[in-house]
């Protein structure tokens, strides 16, 4: 089968250590399921495993891909969750001390067939695209639990740090759909335009004052906004933080934080039965992922070349079969 592999790692040229090559056909351990996949998205998860964070000599090679929807051994339409716990594992999965994500341990979704175990498969429903699907257990299930941690209720605001990335399109998506009155910064211009069609309130470049302090920020950016999300914070607001793509902050400002009784919660993706709800939300509500742009697995780097350069407005979708 077609795979996207990390033969190597790199951390100043990733892509370089990026293969598309022919692998065997995955084995089914008891107690696991074969999909087939359908579509397949891409995360910056994929960017960092090609850099080495996260993976080992020794774990090399390994299919890359998180997120991933298609169909099983039985011809149900399934999205896969990328979270794989340990064996009797009965709490939140992503607290689980041996937990792990697809592409780490095991093989991901940027195949013709991936194999995870039986409980990280969700049912699909009709109406809800493979490629749409495939964009929800990273970017969109991390949007649906930091706004569900963030305290901002129906009414509230909430501060999207960055626009055009696929966890902050699912902010600005999800928020809307919510109740919440969403605002988002962005360098660019033409995301911030794009973010205010998708369902903004407002559109702020990076730094500049909000019109009001809000209920909750919604950080993944870290170093370059970090000190604009704790200035824009109302006393007893919460700031979810859920990636640092530029770096970790310098400086926590922990006078800041503990003089307005500040909240900083972590969080990363979400369990298995998050998906199935959001998945449930989107089938109730028609609210629908931004897809940038599909590609055939053949030109994987290209999808992850433009995530490099932050060129992108939403997901990339991948089609193993083409």
């Amino acid at each position: 089968m077609l795979a996207a592999v990390a033969s190597r790692t790199s951390p100043t040229d990733p892509l370089s250590a990026l293969e598309v090559v022919e692998r065997p056909r995955p084995e089914v351990p008891d107690g696991w399921v074969r999909v087939r996949v359908e579509a397949a998205s891409l995360n910056h998860h994929d960017l960092w495993s090609l850099r080495g964070v996260g993976l080992r000599d020794e774990d090399l090679p390994v299919v890359l891909g998180c997120d991933g929807a298609g169909v099983d051994e039985q011809g149900r339409d399934v999205v896969v969750h990328g979270v794989v716990t340990t064996p009797g594992w009965t709490g939140d999965d992503t607290l689980d001390p041996g937990r792990s994500l697809l592409s780490e341990r095991y093989d991901g979704t940027l195949a013709e067939e991936v194999v995870v175990p039986a409980r990280n498969v969700v049912p699909r429903p009709p109406g809800l695209s493979a490629e749409h699907a495939a964009c929800l257990p990273t970017a969109w299930l991390t949007a649906y639990r930091m706004l569900r941690l963030s305290g901002a209720e129906q009414g509230g605001t909430v501060l999207v740090q960055g626009a055009g990335g696929g966890v902050a399109t699912a902010l600005v998506a999800l928020g809307r759909a919510t109740g919440r009155r969403v605002w988002v910064t962005s360098r660019s211009e033409e995301k911030r335009r794009r973010a205010l069609d998708l369902g903004a309130h407002a559109a702020l470049a990076p730094g500049e004052r909000v019109p009001e302090r809000v209920d909750a920020v919604m950080e993944t950016v870290g170093e370059a906004t970090w000190a604009h999300s704790l200035r824009s914070l109302r006393p007893g607001g919460t700031v979810v933080v859920a990636g640092a793509t530029s770096g970790p902050a310098p400086s926590a400002e922990l006078q800041r934080v503990f003089f307005l009784g500040l909240r900083v919660v972590g969080t990363t993706m979400g369990t298995r039965d998050e998906l199935e709800h959001l998945v449930g939300l989107l089938a109730a509500t028609g609210v629908r992922p931004v897809v940038d742009r599909v590609l055939p697995l053949a030109d994987v780097g290209e999808g992850l070349a433009a995530m490099a350069a932050g060129e992108l407005f939403g997901k990339v979708v991948v089609r193993p079969g083409g």
